[in-house]
């Protein structure tokens, strides 16, 4: 019978094979990179946000696990497109999903395709892999000049 796990290992190994937006981007005004001390994960993220504040595009790079490859996958292709002030909300519901309680349901409606990495909360140890990418791109909206990390 297939299950969630089922979707969310697909999805992983799917978006870590061929990840969504992956390179560098030839315009952006906003880049930050992101590093995971505990695994050795390691992603720059590039973003474009246009004259009307919405993210135009949005890609990444670096090497790391499947988890953190394919969240940075994920939140790229749910991000394009999106007004950059909707990021902060983004990122909060991301980051309560990974780290609520197991029986928690992830509220699809708002995360859309996010809600199969729900999933990561079964490995504890990997949540920081998943949240990596968004911290990253939270220093690169910030303009900080600090790399990001998950401690």
């Amino acid at each position: 019978m297939f299950d969630l796990r089922d979707l969310y290992m697909q999805v992983i190994v799917d978006h870590n094979k061929a990840p969504r937006n992956f390179g560098v981007l030839k315009e952006y005004n906003h880049d930050a990179d992101g590093y995971n001390p505990l695994c050795g994960d390691k992603l720059h993220v590039y973003v474009h946000v246009n004259d009307d504040e919405i993210i135009e595009d949005i890609s990444f790079e670096g090497e790391g696990c499947a988890i953190s490859v394919a969240s940075a996958s994920l939140m790229t292709e749910t991000l394009k497109g999106k007004p950059i002030a909707d990021f902060p909300d983004s990122f909060e519901r991301f980051q309560h999903m990974v780290t609520s309680d197991i029986n928690e349901e992830p509220d699809e409606e708002k995360l859309g395709k996010l809600a199969v990495l729900a999933g990561v909360r079964e490995f504890p140890s990997r949540i920081k892999c998943a949240v990596l990418c968004w911290h990253t791109l939270k220093s690169a909206v910030e303009d900080s000049h600090e790399i990001a990390k998950t401690e």
